[in-house]
């Protein structure tokens, strides 16, 4: 348990820390393929929840599930809002 805990902050670091050094030109694809990456998430939490045995791995199941829908929605209305501003004005 110890090890997998580690594995997760290590990872949780890493990834703030890339994020954060991206520039903002770079953030429209970052975040295209970023919810690429959370919808594989979403299936995973779905399928993994759909065969969990007991209370705690069906609500852990479940919170990956709500969390990584949060992601892909988040992800998706920030990708229109940033290709919004690219758009021409309509006169």
């Amino acid at each position: 348990m110890i090890d997998l805990l580690t594995i997760f902050v290590l990872a949780a670091f890493v990834g703030f820390e890339v994020v954060s050094k991206v520039s903002t030109i770079l953030h429209t694809p970052l975040m295209s393929g970023a919810n690429a990456i959370h919808g594989v998430i979403l299936v995973g939490a779905i399928i993994i929840t759909g065969a969990a045995e007991g209370g705690a791995r069906l609500v852990l199941g479940l919170l990956a599930v709500f969390l990584a829908t949060v992601n892909v929605v988040g992800g998706f209305v920030v990708t229109d809002r940033m290709l919004e501003m690219f758009k021409g004005h309509k006169r």
